[in-house]
């Protein structure tokens, strides 16, 4: 057995440091369970992630020389904002790698904390390289990400708060990326209540995770394609795989599709800003609520999510969940065809976002134009009945 980091010493040095952040029932979520559930809210956490919680635990153990070096961190955002409202606190140089596409709020954040800033990389991969190389070459000492006891120790705190704030709990479930926070988590929830069950969840489009469990060693992932860039990690940490090997239950994996809707329903129901990395255990709940145990405690890892980015999540989501309906329609070109089907739509109670009107095209005929169209609807069976009234009434559609 892999002995478990000292998680109640990781609490005392993060008391007044790292926010104990509430846990909130979700009626909706316990409907689709069938028992409790409940949703630990570390998007509120200071600097709106987890990710505080271990790179402090790792800084505040630094000796004094090794904190006049300095220190160098990789990260796609979350970590990065940790490391840098950490070193400030603890009044440390930070020099932070993030990949040349990371989100322009993180980095603004990552800079207004203090830390310097270099995009030097095409994903947390490269960026991790390069700070590595920076350690070696300036003498700063690196702060990885997820692979480290004292990141893990600090991680596992919020393991511990949710066995005080939801005594009888069965299951948490915890997005996961390098197996920081879940193997920090499962070690702290056994060390108290080795009888509840811990489920890690990935993206399907970024999880090495079930390929290294049935392995038995970390696999690189084979691709990492997904909106949840904060756990989209190449390759699982040594340190904490050895502990999600022990501890969790299962790692499971959800599509790009339930993710979004997962941000989606977080927003209208339990009114939180949850990124899409943040949101993976919610989807996993939704997509088989028959595989958690309750009452179950879903860790809601992080909250830092551009904008322009949550914009398109959301209608994605609302698109995979048949409340955003995009076609293109047919018809001939003639006065008033545009007008006739616009009040067709208005008839069906859909609002229209978005219209586009083109006359030329490959596939289009001498005298025929294309309507594109983006409604917004009231959900899956107001998507079949507006395109049964348009059928009916002739028009050709295409789905988008």
């Amino acid at each position: 057995m892999t002995p478990a980091p000292d998680f109640r010493a990781a609490a005392q040095l993060l008391d007044g440091v790292a926010t104990r952040t509430p846990v909130e029932a979700s009626t909706t979520l316990g409907a689709v369970v069938g028992a409790p559930v409940w949703l630990k809210a570390e998007n509120l956490q200071r600097t709106g992630s987890f990710k505080v919680r271990g790179a402090y635990v790792r800084m505040a153990r630094l000796d004094a020389e090794e904190k006049a070096r300095g220190v160098v961190a990789a990260s796609a955002g979350n970590h990065a904002q940790g490391v840098a409202y950490a070193a400030r606190l603890l009044g440390v140089s930070a020099r932070i790698y993030m990949p040349a596409d990371a989100a322009l709020p993180k980095v603004a954040a990552t800079r207004q904390y203090g830390a310097e800033v270099v995009l030097a990389a095409e994903d947390l991969g490269g960026s991790l390289a390069a700070a590595t190389a920076d350690a070696t070459d300036s003498g700063r000492v690196l702060i990885h990400p997820f692979d480290h006891p004292d990141i893990v120790a600090g991680q596992g705190t919020i393991g511990l708060e949710i066995l005080e704030q939801v005594p009888d709990v069965r299951t948490v479930v915890v997005p996961t990326g390098g197996g920081g926070l879940l193997g920090g988590v499962a070690a702290a929830v056994h060390s108290v209540a080795p009888h509840v069950a811990v489920v890690g969840v990935q993206a399907a489009e970024a999880a090495a995770y079930p390929s290294s469990l049935s392995e038995g060693r970390p696999v690189a992932a084979e691709r990492l394609s997904t909106m949840a860039d904060g756990i989209a990690v190449p390759l699982p940490g040594q340190v904490p795989f050895a502990l999600v090997q022990e501890h969790a239950r299962e790692v499971r994996t959800v599509s790009e599709e339930e993710i979004s809707e997962a941000v989606l329903l977080l927003a209208e129901r339990a009114k939180l800003v949850v990124e899409p990395s943040g949101a993976a255990g919610v989807a996993a709940l939704r997509a088989a609520p028959e595989a958690f145990p309750g009452p179950v405690v879903v860790v809601l890892s992080g909250g830092n999510v551009d904008p322009l980015v949550l914009m398109r999540i959301i209608r994605h989501g609302m698109s995979t969940s048949g409340r955003y309906l995009q076609m293109r329609v047919r018809v001939p070109d003639a006065p008033g065809n545009l007008a006739g089907l616009l009040a067709e739509l208005a008839d069906t109670g859909g609002n229209v976002v978005s219209i586009e009107h083109s006359r030329t095209g490959i596939e289009l005929t001498v005298g025929e134009v294309e309507i594109g169209v983006e409604l917004e609807t009231k959900g899956p069976e107001h998507c079949t009945e507006v395109l049964e009234r348009l059928a009916a009434r002739g028009y050709r559609i295409t789905r988008r």
